[in-house]
């Protein structure tokens, strides 16, 4: 029985930690709960940092989980700018902060997150090379976006995945060029798909943003700290005032290795290994968010999801399993977007070579559709593209793992609710 002498521990003041930390408290938890974040901000939420916050379209106190006093009122110790350094199982300690402070937990969560990939190129070093990833970043690309709006400057961005593009046209809004140099034949294949690869193609173009396909960054050039172009493996030059590395992120398991917990392997996303409960190798050591591999029965694979939802709901299933709650951790992947006039939302999971056929439900000229990643009928993902309220029926279709009639899928008429039974 949990009870008011026991210390729960929390590694990452993400969206997952926090959340975590709330839903300890809700459930009831009355021992110690010690939040421990490697930013000197509180916790907030990382979808606006590329979207409403980057745009200026939303406030800075608007990303953040809680209100600052929320974490006192509710007995939560909360330390920022602190570090864990090395975890040691035997004695159940987790050591952090730059004096080494020892802490003892009965259960422990890891909701270390991920960090930026780094380009590994001459002239990374210069003042006009960014990532991002953290608040911080969020702060600078800002200022530089509204600077290179005013004076006609140039981005090149490094990466055609979602943070590459809603930065694209993040700095099309704020009338900067963007060119963004990807080396699959679309942006988003790895996600999508070529079929609605393309239409992310069609979308930026329409906005004047200039690819360069099937190419990766080999050098960025510079003088006097300015970066002046960034050159492809191709030969191409592009002059620009500042460049974005948007290549994905990693996930941060350091903490995990060093301390000999399971990891998944690279062909599932790498990741922190847990089972469906979200329980690590250690049954005293659980991991959540962007972090961490978990069996998808559904998929019949292991999973690292890197999105919003999956920190939102991993980490208050992850709390309620430390609790001892009978929990099975199976949500569907699920992220969202927004760029220039287009809205959309994805469940599920089809990676390229997963499906055999994307149908489509609506006018995908008119950028107003649901695409369906379809295995003989039967239906693995689903995205809609300024078409609203229709996740649940779409995430039912997906889960009841049934074959349905494609012709019938591909016909707006035919209620979606109708194909779940």
């Amino acid at each position: 029985m949990v009870d008011a002498d026991q210390t729960f521990v929390i590694v990452g003041g993400g969206l997952a930690g926090a959340k975590a930390a709330e839903t300890l408290r809700a459930e009831g938890f009355s021992g110690r709960v010690i939040l421990i974040c490697d930013e000197r901000d509180h916790p907030y939420e990382r979808p606006p940092l590329s979207k409403g916050y980057l745009l200026g379209k939303e406030e800075r106190d608007s990303v953040f989980v809680h209100e600052p006093a929320w974490y006192a009122q509710n007995d939560v110790e909360l330390h920022l700018g602190q570090t864990v350094v090395s975890i040691d199982r035997a004695a159940k300690t987790v050591r952090y902060g730059d004096d080494g402070t020892l802490v003892r937990y009965d259960k422990l969560l890891l909701a270390t997150g991920a960090e930026p990939r780094r380009l590994d190129i001459p002239g990374t070093g210069l003042a006009g090379v960014h990532h991002l990833r953290r608040l911080a970043h969020a702060e600078r690309l800002k200022g530089v976006l509204t600077h290179l709006g005013r004076d006609n400057g140039h981005i090149v961005i490094a990466g055609g995945g979602w943070i590459g593009l809603e930065v694209a046209a993040a700095a099309r809004e704020y009338g900067a060029e963007v060119t963004i140099v990807e080396p699959h034949p679309t942006p988003l294949h790895a996600v999508l798909g070529p079929e609605l690869g393309q239409l992310f193609t069609e979308l930026h173009r329409d906005h004047g943003v200039r690819f360069h396909f099937g190419a990766r960054l080999t050098e960025i050039v510079g003088q006097d700290g300015v970066v002046l172009a960034a050159r492809t493996d191709d030969g191409e030059e592009h002059p620009c005032h500042d460049v974005l590395a948007a290549i994905g992120a990693a996930p941060r398991i350091s903490l995990a290795e060093s301390a000999g917990l399971e990891l998944a392997d690279r062909a599932h996303g790498g990741g922190i290994a847990v089972d469906e409960q979200l329980r690590t190798s250690d049954p005293d050591i659980y991991a959540a968010g962007d972090v961490a591999s978990f069996p998808h029965g559904l998929f019949d694979t292991r999973l690292r999801v890197e999105h919003w939802a999956n920190a939102l709901n991993g980490g208050p299933a992850a709390a309620r399993a430390m609790l001892g709650r009978d929990v099975t951790y199976d949500r569907l992947p699920y992220f969202f977007s927004d760029q220039y006039d287009l809205g959309m939302e994805y469940s599920g999971w089809a990676p390229p070579g997963a499906y055999d056929e994307v149908v489509i439900r609506g006018d995908a000229g008119k950028r107003e559709f649901i695409a369906f990643w379809t295995k003989e009928g039967r239906i693995l993902a689903g995205m809609n593209v300024n078409v609203w309220d229709v996740t649940e029926p779409v995430q039912r279709l997906i889960r009841s793992g049934v074959p349905v009639d494609t012709n019938a899928l591909a016909d707006p008429s035919v209620p979606l609710e109708s194909l779940a039974t």
